[in-house]
């Protein structure tokens, strides 16, 4: 017999869904004043460090489906934050990057997310935060590692 995930307030990846849920709302309310969702911050995010990345490459890494990510692309260029090239150099995927505008309101953008960040882990010293990262890495690493339904 199968032994359940029993006590909710021990479960592992019941705490990390609750800390992930809570980040997410922090980190929505903080973005709002500057008309940004979590996604399309994340889209600037991973843009600002690696210009050029294909759509598909972007929408790994802010976890969201080509699909969304295609309307997340859109609504930032029409905003004037990001810009696609009209044909692509090679193969199919266009490549984007950011604007002027769009680098202007990353670093805005980037400088609070990383507030809510040092405020969700102010109870930390660095010893333990260092731990922390290895610890959910670990957690990755064993989940990619042993991928089942």
């Amino acid at each position: 017999m199968t032994q359940g995930v029993g006590d909710l307030d021990r479960s592992i990846g019941y705490a990390l869904k609750q800390a992930a849920t809570a980040l997410r709302t922090a980190m929505e309310t903080a973005l709002r004043p500057l008309g940004l969702t979590v996604s399309q911050y994340s889209c600037l995010e991973v843009l600002g460090q690696r210009p050029g990345v294909s759509a598909s490459e972007l929408a790994r890494g802010v976890f969201v489906t080509r699909q969304s990510m295609h309307a997340l692309l859109l609504g930032l260029e029409e905003r004037g934050l990001l810009e696609r090239a009209a044909a692509a150099p090679h193969g199919r995927a266009l490549p984007t990057q950011l604007t002027a505008a769009g680098r202007a309101t990353l670093a805005e953008a980037s400088g609070i997310v990383a507030g809510v960040e040092r405020r969700m882990t102010a109870a930390f010293d660095s010893a333990a935060l260092e731990r922390l990262r290895a610890d959910l890495a670990a957690c990755v690493n064993a989940l990619s590692d042993h991928a089942e339904p």
